[in-house]
């Protein structure tokens, strides 16, 4: 009786040990081709990017800036997929590149050329807003001003996304205001101020500075008043219905593209804000 038992116990055990062995290897499995079709997915784009930078030669310095970002966002993405070892890792490559394919785009708008097909929207860039006027502020004693189109003063594109948890408005702009924080992952005192004094009352831009500051982009400002509805706005507590977008924490924070992975000289420093 207590051999039978015995012999049972041990069968179980083996039951178990060889379910949780095959749940295993069906698990590595379907991790390993996921990765390998998200790199495959990436290394399209990629490729894709690579034909544009190296047949394109800039014709005036909005262009041949935006083609210098996009070679930038080139040389990042293949650094990154050579490094992916995880699906997700093998997506933030493939996001580096496609904003580069933007910067392509804007590269060929700038030469008058057809910027080419629509692209997939990058992370945040559909909250984080566009600039729809020409605008010319002063600054801590320099000036510095947003269009909606390229120009001798405005020959630095951004499409458009998030910069160190905060978004970026797609435009032009005489110069990288945004680059400081991409370098240091965080933004300086006076941020805030020259978003105000930049975007203040501008259509394209729907958040205000304080927005800004907190991260959030188009769709906070219409949440926020309808959790304050209803006696306080305790009512309106789901945030899943309050007009944040589905993007207000973009996934994970991919901040704009990800290019503090490196491949590119983000340099640019002296920006005192």
């Amino acid at each position: 009786m207590n051999g039978a038992l015995l012999v049972l116990i041990v069968l179980v055990v083996a039951a178990i040990a060889f379910a949780v062995y095959a749940s295993s290897k069906a698990s590595s499995q379907r991790n390993a081709a996921s990765l390998a079709d998200a790199k495959a997915d990436a290394r399209r784009v990629i490729e894709r990017l690579g034909g544009q930078v190296f047949a394109l030669t800039g014709n005036d310095d909005a262009a041949k800036q935006a083609l210098a970002d996009a070679s930038e966002r080139y040389t990042a993405a293949s650094s990154q997929i050579d490094q992916a070892t995880t699906a997700r890792q093998a997506a933030l490559a493939k996001e580096s590149a496609m904003e580069g394919l933007y910067y392509v785009r804007a590269a060929r708008s700038a030469m008058g050329m057809d910027p080419g097909p629509e692209l997939e929207s990058l992370s945040g860039q559909r909250s984080a807003g566009v600039v729809t006027e020409d605008r010319r502020v002063d600054f801590n004693g320099r000036q510095i001003e947003a269009s909606p189109i390229p120009s001798q003063r405005t020959p630095n594109y951004y499409p458009g996304g998030r910069v160190a948890g905060r978004p970026v408005p797609a435009g032009w702009y005489s110069e990288p205001w945004w680059k400081p924080a991409l370098v240091a992952g965080a933004w300086g005192v006076g941020s805030a101020l020259l978003f105000s004094t930049l975007f203040s009352g501008m259509s394209g831009v729907g958040y205000d500075a304080q927005a800004f500051e907190n991260g959030y982009g188009d769709g906070f400002q219409e949440g926020f008043e309808q959790g304050q509805l209803d006696d306080g706005g305790f009512d309106g507590g789901d945030p899943g219905g309050g007009g944040w977008d589905g993007g207000g924490w973009d996934g994970g924070g991919w901040d704009g593209g990800g290019n503090d992975w490196g491949g590119g000289d983000f340099g640019g420093g002296g920006f005192d804000f």
